[in-house]
């Protein structure tokens, strides 16, 4: 049964999900979205779709202000269904692309750009205030966002902001099961250097490993993922004073 935000005001309802990679925030911010009957924007998923438009382009990742000259003229359209989020850039469904191997590796040179971000920022800001509309997907209920500097930068007015993080070593457990399949010895290690390294590069342009004042830390180390959404929906109830 889905569970509804009560009283819902004729306003935007806005949580912004804040994290590291591999905390589990995308898979989290889709349940919890769909929990509430909102709409789910996954943030570092345009930074890999501009990833992909610029390689597709031919354009040096290096090259700052080309990079940041294909991005002001992305043509990109994310789906808010957090059942069924999507990603087409120029017509093309490149939801399975922008996860490959190829893309996890290029795409901090495109996330460290600042003019990349500040524009990525804005169309961002835009997909949440579209939801305050009536027509929107969530019919102006409102949406959950998800991304490295959401709390802060792109929603700092968001009406819950939450950090998704865990332990380091579940990080690397979390998103070598999602890559490999398997959590072993051999996923894991082949993972690290991935998810740390993105980390530590994503670390020098904004904040997301420190809860921000007003924003709410849930450590999901010890925590399944049915847990962990509760965790989150009850922090929403708590910090909103709503039943969820």
């Amino acid at each position: 049964m889905e569970e509804t935000v009560s009283n819902a005001p004729r306003t935007a309802f806005v949580v912004a999900i804040d994290g590291p990679s591999g905390s589990g925030k995308s898979t989290v911010s889709r349940r919890v979205a769909a929990a509430l009957g909102l709409a789910y924007l996954d943030t570092g998923a345009m930074y890999r779709a501009a990833t992909w438009w610029c390689l597709e382009r031919g354009v040096p990742l290096t090259a700052g202000p080309a990079v940041a000259a294909e991005v002001a003229a992305l043509p990109l359209v994310m789906g808010v269904d957090p059942v069924s989020p999507s990603v087409h850039v120029g017509g093309v469904d490149v939801g399975e692309a922008i996860r490959r191997s190829e893309i996890s590796a290029a795409v901090s040179a495109v996330a460290t750009n600042l003019a990349v971000r500040a524009e990525l920022g804005r169309l961002q800001r835009a997909a949440i205030a579209a939801e305050a509309d009536a027509g929107s997907f969530s019919g102006g209920r409102g949406i959950v966002a998800e991304g490295r500097d959401i709390t802060t930068v792109v929603a700092p007015d968001a009406d819950v902001r939450l950090l998704l993080t865990a332990s380091e070593d579940a990080r690397l457990a979390r998103r070598a099961r999602d890559v490999h399949g398997t959590d072993d010895a051999a996923a894991v290690h082949a993972t690290r250097d991935e998810v740390l390294r993105r980390d530590a590069d994503d670390s020098t342009v904004v904040e997301f490993q420190v809860a921000a004042d007003g924003v709410v830390t849930v450590d999901s180390s010890e925590l399944d993922l049915d847990q962990t959404v509760r965790a989150v929906l009850d922090v929403i109830g708590q910090v909103a004073g709503r039943t969820v």
